[in-house]
Order: structure tokens, then sequence, then C-alpha cells
């Protein structure tokens, strides 16, 4: 799947990370980053991922090098 990272703390490690397809959002997995070459997240940031039988993202990848376009909730962030 791909999508957007929502939010990250980087203290705590908690995370949500947002579909591109249906904007449905899904928590990070404690091990979400374990082999990744992330060692934090920062909103709006584009990510693969899948989701563990808890429905928790892991296996975090670089998302599409693809221009999606920016979602229209982040655009009224500014």
């Amino acid at each position: 799947m791909q999508g957007v990272v929502k939010s990250y703390d980087p203290i705590t490690r908690d995370g949500v990370v947002m579909r591109d397809t249906d904007m449905a959002e899904f928590d990070l997995a404690p091990d979400a980053l374990a082999g990744s070459i992330f060692r934090m997240l920062r909103p709006g940031q584009r990510v693969i991922f899948h989701l563990d039988d808890a429905s928790l993202a892991t296996g975090l990848g670089l998302g599409s090098e693809t221009d999606m376009g920016t979602p229209a909730w982040m655009e009224q962030l500014d």
C-alpha cells in the first residue's frame, strides 16, 4: 500500500499513516521502522507499507517517485 505519514513522535515512535486510496488511517506497529532506511518520519512523507494481522502499519519503505498530489486535508493545514 502507499500513503503519507499523518503524524509521528520520534520519542515514543507512535504514529499514523494514511492510505492513498481511501484515506484510511493506520497506527504504526512497534516495529514499523525495523530494517528500513528510516530513523524517523515527518508528516506528509510518502511511504509504502504493509498491514500486519492487527491492521497496524509495518514494513515502511520509500513511497512512489510519482507525484500523486498533496491530499486536500494537508493543504488545509497551511
